[in-house]
């Protein structure tokens, strides 16, 4: 098992996660709601083909009791390779809130048999500040590390 991780400028984070997994299984985990919602989110959504739409839900807790809600449309699907998705975000639930948007690209190799690897890229507008940009790179580290959890 092993991590990477790479910032490209101000709008783009890349991560590389190996997961001890078949690259089926990895790719299922990302593109079957059942399996997302063993991983990623308490509620999940998502049409798997290129045009297809999805929304994961994350309940709130003691520390955060705001629901957190991502959606958007699959831009690209080549299952086993590439998944790529808009990532909408928004900040409330008012008319007001703020939009965070960004495109998220998540590439799957595999290593053998069993073993993937999994590379995740969010591009968008630049984070507001440096603590949003480690913010989104710990919680998409904290995402990958779950993920092996469930497949490994």
């Amino acid at each position: 098992m092993s991590n990477g991780m790479e910032i490209d400028g101000e709008s783009q984070i890349t991560l590389t996660r190996t997961i001890d997994a078949n690259i089926d299984d990895v790719f299922a985990a990302w593109t079957d709601p059942a399996l997302i919602e063993q991983w990623q989110a308490d509620e999940a959504e998502l049409d798997a083909f290129e045009g297809g739409e999805y929304k994961f839900t994350t309940f709130g807790d003691d520390e955060d009791p705001e629901d957190h809600t991502v959606s958007g449309e699959i831009l690209q699907f080549v299952e086993n390779e590439k998944l790529v998705m808009s990532w909408v975000h928004r900040d409330g639930e008012d008319d007001d809130a703020e939009e965070l948007i960004f495109v998220l690209e998540i590439a799957f190799k595999a290593l053998g048999d069993d073993q993937t690897s999994v590379t995740i890229t969010e591009r968008g507008l630049a984070h507001a500040d440096p603590e949003s940009r480690i913010f989104s790179i710990e919680a998409w580290s904290a995402a990958l590390e779950h993920l092996a959890e469930v497949m490994e």
